[in-house]
């Protein structure tokens, strides 16, 4: 059986924790900031983990972990 390839785009967003779940940055803290609330900027510097609905997926996309 030939080996699965590793989805990089996903390799790139995504770290795997020491138990498997992913772990990645939140969106929206690029540009227009000045239109954002500095609650929703300060919540968005916080690590975000992966519902256990997208885990699956993640888990494919990711076959050996982080490469």
């Amino acid at each position: 059986m030939p080996k699965l390839k590793t989805k990089k785009a996903a390799a790139k967003r995504i770290r795997l924790t020491k138990t498997g779940k992913a772990k990645m940055k939140r969106s929206n803290l690029r540009h227009i900031l000045t239109s954002k609330t500095t609650k929703s900027k300060r919540q968005s510097r916080t690590a975000l983990y992966a519902s256990e609905t997208d885990q699956t997926a993640i888990d494919r996309m990711l076959p050996y972990g982080r490469d």
